[in-house]
């Protein structure tokens, strides 16, 4: 295979989009570093960080006023990119003391959010939380090495990644992965999943370093999540829905809310697609998918984004999450690079600033990672 047709995982060499579209190394690196520094330490309707005591700090989803795995693990996995290993032990810590249960249907699962101070809100987990915590740790143990509990990162990782495959088989609980279809689950105890949860370009590494009978079922969970986002996204719109069957369907309404339709969690399939591409290039339909779902946002003002239908049909409702989705949207060029739409997304985020306000949390996870792809600073950390 040509060179040019592989993955960042083969070659070892991160686009750097914005390069690409004129911006310079020095333009790049100060809005990267200033944004960081906003999200950590900025004003008070931008930081998403705090510290907690001498050796702990948390990310706080500022919409609900709590703490998530889902943010905490996206700090972890940000701080691993920035090569910031205090900040991701303060987060790690946190996350291991008042998150992560020790026994019971869920042990070595993470309580999927707490307050501040680390009580505990919900007991149960989200595994979106999970792989990104697993993913994040393996890349600390291979950029800095493993130190003593519960520093010792791939241990960690094991662990979760273990509980993950195999809660339940000698006592009570439900693991995160569905063993027929190979397709992780919206929870534990769930008969359907969510198409923002699928992170390919994450099993295919945890085929390399999960324990050893284990590292076949990751490598078969790849390719079915691939497959998987092939009927989840929609053949036209390339909009997916929030929660989905198995069979890539929407589910039917959930007593909790109506999923069935594109919005906040669903925005991230598409820098999940753009990464995965990014890194692998094993399947080419990403590149399609990734030029349809820019072609259908492209007409369509920032201001006016909403709720859709998966058809494309519009709500009367705003979208709660508009520069997340706007984030998305330009990560999305990873992998549509020559398509039309691809460098008019990525000025428009360049333009963007960071979100302001009490719904801020979300919106400015997905513009950090957004930024750290889109300059070539996403990377994949494997063994010396």
């Amino acid at each position: 295979m040509e060179q040019r047709n592989l993955g960042a995982f083969h070659t070892g060499r991160y686009r750097n989009v914005f390069q690409q579209y004129g911006y310079s190394d020095e333009q790049i690196t100060q809005k990267l570093e200033q944004t960081w520094s906003d999200l950590l330490e900025g004003a008070p309707d931008v930081r998403i960080y705090y510290p907690l005591g001498d050796d702990m700090g948390y990310i706080l989803d500022t919409g609900n006023d709590d703490v998530r795995t889902e943010g905490m693990s996206y700090g972890m996995m940000m701080a691993v990119q920035m090569d910031k290993k205090d900040l991701f032990d303060r987060l790690w810590k946190f996350s291991a003391t008042y998150m992560q249960h020790e026994d019971g249907r869920y042990k070595h699962y993470f309580a999927w959010h707490c307050k501040p101070d680390g009580t505990r809100i919900s007991q149960g987990p989200a595994p979106d939380g999970e792989e990104f915590f697993a993913m994040a740790l393996l890349f600390a143990s291979n950029r800095w090495g493993d130190g003593p509990a519960p520093y010792n990162y791939a241990e960690q990782a094991r662990r979760i990644l273990h509980a993950c495959l195999h809660q339940g088989e000698s006592g009570e609980g439900d693991p995160m992965w569905d063993a027929q279809t190979k397709l992780i689950k919206f929870i534990p105890e769930s008969g359907f999943s969510d198409p923002s949860y699928h992170l390919p370009h994450f099993y295919e590494l945890f085929a390399l370093q999960a324990n050893e009978r284990d590292r076949p079922f990751w490598r078969e969970a790849a390719a079915a999540s691939r497959a998987y986002l092939h009927t989840a996204c929609h053949p036209l719109t390339g909009l997916s829905p929030e929660y989905a069957n198995f069979d890539g369907t929407p589910t039917e309404l959930q007593p909790h809310g109506d999923f069935r339709h594109f919005y906040s969690d669903a925005y991230r399939v598409a820098a999940n697609i753009a990464l995965d591409w990014e890194w692998f290039r094993a399947d080419a339909w990403q590149v399609e998918q990734s030029r349809r779902i820019q072609h259908f946002f492209r007409p369509i003002d920032v201001s006016d984004y909403r709720r859709y239908a998966i058809d494309g049909k519009p709500f009367d409702e705003p979208a709660l999450h508009p520069i997340g989705l706007l984030a998305t949207n330009a990560m999305a060029s990873l992998a549509a690079d020559d398509g039309p739409n691809a460098e008019h997304f990525v000025r428009l985020f360049w333009d963007t600033p960071l979100r302001k306000g009490v719904r801020r949390y979300y919106d400015n996870c997905l513009y950090f990672f957004s930024l750290l792809a889109l300059s070539g600073r996403f990377r994949i950390y494997l063994p010396s």
